[in-house]
């Protein structure tokens, strides 16, 4: 063969090669998840997904996890459980330059997808980005940011994606306890999330219901395989750290839950004793009492019958922030006690011993802080229903 007919076919070659190349690389999609932030929001993290077009040269960051702050009754849609996420685009360098204003660390896990398999998931978020189909009802554990993109990877996966969930080294967690290791040190967080909450997420989440958080999903893509679609490999050809800060050692705020209830536990303990030696009830203190925790009731109660949120139904914080209880306030606040009020307070005092019953068994589990407010409950319930008709008058 002359050297010309060797640098032909070597050309040839060459020129096959390199197509077979950039065929390989159509689209670069990856997987980004950053790291939580300081504020509450911000707190459990974030997922997105890159789609790098080497070819057009452009590079896109599709986001499940916006909304429009523009929304008519914003406030009233997002506490009823009725407001729209919607898919977002924007450049990756506006992306980064976010997170990284913010300090949270950002990585990315390059993902091994075939051709066939790439153009799918990049028309799917195409199609999925256009105006009727962007939007989506949001729900916290089974349909945020991170969910969107695992439902959208057994989509376009199908039977080929195995996640490998069996090598986790976690024991199973409740879906409470799973949000606890973010809020942890945010106590005041940490309790309105537990009070809002109900039994419902005191069940364990299998490995799969772990996802919706995005430190949980980028495990489990590191874990994952594709199989059946030429030979088995690792969901994940490439991890890189894009943006790296360490993440803030966060001190409790000394003006905590914790120490707080107690010392009100304490004060009312003190005046309970001294009214018990003076023969007073000291009820100014009850009134506030029961009139907070009837307020906190009300917000309970809609949150349960009122909502369509699926993480608020069956909260048995009901049966110590009753709404009932704000009635009780104002009927103590009378100059003379109508015969109701007695029996009342001994059915106050059943809920709240019910509540720890519950608590005990497993039934919910409620937030630590709360266990000297229980124990002032059951102790001013049952003083006030031995005491109070001694000390005021009674009206039919």
């Amino acid at each position: 063969m002359s050297f010309k007919k060797k640098l032909f076919s070597l050309l040839i070659v060459c020129a096959i090669a390199c197509c077979g190349v950039a065929q390989a690389q159509l689209y670069r999609v990856s997987l980004l998840t950053c790291d939580p932030g300081d504020e509450l929001y911000m707190a459990f993290g974030h997922s997105a997904i890159r789609v790098l077009d080497p070819i057009g040269g452009t590079d896109y960051v599709f986001n499940y996890g916006t909304f429009n702050f523009n929304t008519p009754n914003f406030y009233g849609k997002f506490a009823a459980g009725k407001l729209d996420y919607m898919l977002s685009v924007s450049s990756y360098a506006d992306f980064i330059a976010t997170y990284n204003a913010e300090k949270r660390s950002v990585r990315e896990q390059v993902l091994d997808l075939s051709i066939e398999q790439q153009k799918y998931m990049t028309e799917f978020l195409q199609v999925n980005y256009m105006p009727e189909r962007r939007y989506y009802r949001y729900d916290f554990f089974f349909d945020n940011c991170a969910t969107r993109i695992r439902d959208a990877m057994d989509l376009v996966l199908g039977d080929k994606l195995v996640w490998h969930d069996e090598q986790r080294e976690e024991e199973e967690k409740t879906f409470r306890n799973l949000i606890d290791e973010y809020v942890l040190q945010m106590p005041w967080a940490d309790l309105g999330i537990d009070v809002a909450l109900g039994a419902v997420i005191d069940r364990d989440a299998n490995p799969q219901e772990e996802q919706f958080l995005p430190d949980y999903m980028e495990q489990a893509f590191a874990r994952a395989e594709i199989q059946g679609d030429g030979p088995t490999r690792p969901l994940v050809k490439e991890s890189s750290v894009i943006l790296d800060f360490p993440r803030a050692n966060m001190s409790m705020n000394p003006l905590n839950p914790y120490w707080m209830f107690w010392l009100i536990a304490v004060v009312f303990t003190v005046i309970t004793f001294f009214g018990f030696k003076k023969k007073k009830l000291f009820i100014g203190f009850d009134i506030a009492l029961f009139g907070i925790l009837g307020i906190l009731g009300i917000v309970v109660m809609l949150l349960w019958f009122a909502t369509v949120h699926s993480a608020t139904q069956w909260n048995w914080n009901i049966l110590w922030a009753f709404p009932g209880h704000l009635v009780l306030a104002i009927a103590l606040m009378k100059k003379s006690l109508k015969p109701w009020v007695k029996k009342y307070l001994l059915a106050a005092l059943i809920l709240a011993d019910a509540a720890v019953v519950f608590w005990i068994l497993g039934w919910q589990s409620f937030h630590p802080s709360l266990i000297p407010i229980l124990l002032v409950l059951i102790l001013r319930t049952n003083y006030l229903y031995y005491n109070i008709e001694k000390y005021k008058p009674v009206v039919a």
